[in-house]
């Protein structure tokens, strides 16, 4: 209960006392590492010891005021958070039992509120819900009237906090200690005698480097915006598609849990004409691509693109024996995938225009950065200087050598402010391929050195090659250049924005030195690549 909660804390942490002389002097914890009071007899200012219980959130006294002196920085955060989460919301009224739950809720989290926080002493406050990953030791001190309870107590130190896996393709076990909580599970034995490692290497934002914070746009689409001049294509070869039978499932059988079983064949589909699919690939067209700001299709589009798509049909399409022109509308995936290569196409010829397109951000937490980064890693890793993140995380059980060489070029690079692996970092790239939304990581983001313009330059760089999976498909690179760039630029509000794709290392520092002099020397420039 809480009165017995309040004697484990106060014997942990340290608690006043009144001396023989009438005094009131802070008498220090028991236990060293976790005590609020120092040799000196003073509180320390961020608490290594917190409780949490209905007692100490309705007592007006769960967060002492030199705590939030201290973590005034955090505490802000907390709050452009919570603004964020709850627009609308007077942050003016968060009570100091809120920040005590958002120190729960951050306990082990660097940057947070409860980065400090050492040992928790709780009374029902931690069975569900809490998704702390750095509890080593769980000491119960009650009885336990089900084995449900034991169950979510334990839980409590069963988050992992490393989920890279060791050259076997495989988890290293981790541990926690658990005390007085009665409790079985599948198996008793350890894996080995000894205790794993803990992760080798942190890796994680750095104060000290704040000047090497790098900002990004989190977009969740592309929007086109269409003026009076006409709607014009030129068709490159990237925009032809041939239709063949693998793509094509000739018949298909629909049997539900009562009823008869209807089978579907492909010979109505067959015998569709070129107009049919034309108009189906303009309507796709109208509904996913060229909607209004409030996604509602605009009609009066249709005829020209009508008018396209047929001639993307007599033009770009070919087909293997056996299939025809139907057989884009047989199937969503195909028409999809039609519509995209049209859509492409009109994007291309008119990608001199500005405002032509336009980014879709995410309704929340649209703007990301390099603040935050934390995680553990027993990949290979390399430390670098210009970069707000302390390491760069090499793919690969054994490293990669691309990225690495990559890496330390950006690193000495004279143009070069700051640059970061893009790894927990959130950054991602939308793109659809084959009607299907997909996000796409690319491999750094690049700070250039600022010119006499003022304007903010950032370059994406895409290894490919090497030891790692094969690099972006077309799709993704051409979203990347296409899209992503030139609707961040077209938006004016993030700098300007390229994107280079290094396939091949005898090339790659000539090909970085003319994608960063092409960005210095035009704003709306969208990336080279070796192909």
């Amino acid at each position: 209960n809480t009165a017995v909660s309040k004697l484990v804390y106060e014997w942990i942490a340290g608690t006043d006392v009144q001396g023989p002389d009438g005094i009131v002097r802070a008498k220090k914890g028991q236990l060293e590492l976790l005590s609020n009071v120092d040799d000196d007899g003073r509180y320390i200012a961020k608490p290594r010891t917190i409780l949490v219980d209905s007692a100490q959130l309705e007592s007006g006294e769960a967060m002492k005021q030199d705590f939030k002196d201290a973590a005034g920085h955090e505490i802000e955060q907390f709050k452009d958070e919570y603004r964020n989460r709850f627009p609308g919301a007077d942050i003016d009224k968060l009570t100091d039992e809120d920040l005590l739950r958002e120190v729960m809720n951050t306990v082990g989290k660097p940057g947070r509120l409860g980065e400090g926080v050492r040992c928790v002493v709780s009374v029902s406050m931690l069975t569900e819900g809490w998704d702390a990953n750095t509890v080593t030791h769980v000491l119960g001190i009650r009885r336990f009237g089900s084995q449900l309870l034991c169950e979510q107590v334990v839980g409590r130190g069963l988050r992992r906090r490393s989920y890279d896996v060791n050259e076997q393709g495989r988890f290293e076990p981790e541990y926690a200690e658990v005390y007085g909580v009665p409790f079985q599970f599948i198996g008793g034995k350890r894996v080995g005698d000894d205790k794993p490692k803990l992760p080798t290497i942190h890796v994680r934002s750095l104060p000290e480097r704040a000047h090497l914070r790098i900002e990004f746009p989190i977009l969740a689409g592309y929007r086109v915006e269409l003026f009076d001049e006409p709607m014009t294509v030129e068709f490159t070869p990237e925009s032809r598609l041939h239709v063949d039978k693998t793509q094509i499932a000739t018949l298909t059988q629909v049997e539900g849990i009562v009823g008869e079983k209807v089978e579907h064949s492909l010979t109505d589909a067959a015998d569709a004409r070129s107009q049919q699919v034309a108009f189906a690939v303009a309507k796709t067209l109208v509904e996913r691509h060229y909607a209004a700001l409030d996604d509602v299709p605009r009609p009066w589009l249709f005829p020209r693109l009508l008018q396209i798509s047929k001639q993307w049909l007599d033009e770009c399409v070919t087909y293997e024996p056996g299939t025809t022109v139907g057989h884009l509308v047989a199937f969503a995936e195909l028409t999809h995938k039609a519509a995209e290569r049209v859509h492409q196409s009109i994007v291309q010829q008119q990608g001199n225009q500005r405002e032509l397109l336009t980014p879709v951000m995410r309704d929340h937490d649209n703007r990301g950065s390099t603040d935050g980064v934390t995680f553990f890693s027993r990949k290979h890793a390399i430390s670098i200087e210009r970069s707000h993140v302390s390491h760069v995380v090499l793919d690969g059980p054994s490293g990669n050598t691309w990225e690495e060489t990559i890496a330390l070029l950006l690193d000495e690079h004279p143009h070069v402010t700051s640059f970061v692996k893009n790894d927990h970092l959130g950054f991602e790239i939308p793109y659809v391929h084959a009607g299907v939304s997909h996000r796409y990581l690319p491999d750094f983001l690049v700070r250039l050195a600022p010119d006499e313009s003022g304007v903010d330059r950032t370059l994406i760089v895409e290894v490919s090659g090497g030891r790692k999976s094969p690099g972006p498909t077309n799709t993704k690179a051409q979203t990347a250049r296409d899209h992503w760039c030139r609707s961040v630029n077209n938006h004016g509000g993030f700098g300007r924005w390229a994107y280079v794709e290094l396939t091949d290392m005898t090339t790659a520092h000539s090909l970085l030195n003319t994608a960063i002099a092409n960005l210095y020397a035009d704003g709306f420039m969208t990336g080279l690549t070796t192909d």
